[in-house]
């Protein structure tokens, strides 16, 4: 793990490394991450450290245990498929209610990623394409003006992405598919057309599901 540069809030980087470490799977579950040693190999004093430890526990990532050091939480297929559960509610909510705020920027920056997601998985680099992916449904959260449910899609979407990042060697082909399922959104939302959002969103969330499922069992 290298030194992070001081300029820049030194807790966001070191949530940001860490955060990094623990999606690729290289910090395992239930690994122990002692706040000397990680102090150390990120060159950084221990109230950095503490502040991004604290926002990995928010968001599901570490587990805080009083007078012992953090650990990497646990991460199952059930987790992974409750994830998706609740995912999937949040994200057809919120498409519905997106259309209500398409701009032209707004679907300029969808195509632009959507776009980059085509060149990763052509290149076969699917590790930067559930990235693509990841800030595609991001965007999409960005564009509605309810703070509260965009935090909660940020959040639920760590998680599931986490998920997709382990088993990321698997599966070439259905890359392509999940790029196609985001131009019917976007198609959706350039009509304006709450329906065919919806209907979009929560194909294309079955088909996640679908897919995981998939490259579980071939994991």
């Amino acid at each position: 793990m290298r030194k992070i540069k001081k300029p820049e809030s030194l807790a966001d980087q070191a949530y940001d490394l860490i955060r990094k470490d623990i999606l690729l799977g290289k910090l395992a579950p239930s690994e122990e991450l002692p706040e000397e040693k990680f102090a150390m190999e990120l060159g950084i004093s221990r109230t950095p450290l503490r502040e991004a430890i604290r926002r990995l526990a928010t968001d599901g990532l570490v587990i805080l245990q009083t007078g012992k050091p953090a650990t990497v939480s646990s991460f199952t297929k059930e987790d992974a498929l409750h994830q998706m559960e609740v995912r999937k509610l949040l994200e057809t909510y919120n498409v519905e209610q997106v259309v209500q705020h398409v701009t032209p920027k707004f679907l300029i920056n969808l195509k632009e990623n959507l776009k980059l997601q085509k060149n990763a998985a052509e290149n076969n680099d699917f590790h930067d394409f559930i990235k693509l992916d990841c800030e595609f449904h991001l965007l999409l959260a960005d564009q509605n003006p309810n703070i509260k449910l965009c935090e909660m899609i940020h959040t639920i979407n760590t998680g599931v992405n986490r998920a997709f990042l382990i088993l990321a060697n698997t599966y070439p082909i259905s890359a392509m598919e999940a790029s196609g399922e985001h131009q019917d959104i976007i198609t959706a939302l350039e009509k304006q057309n709450e329906l065919a959002a919806r209907k979009a969103m929560h194909e294309h969330m079955d088909n996640i599901e679908r897919r995981f499922l998939h490259y579980y069992e071939e994991g």
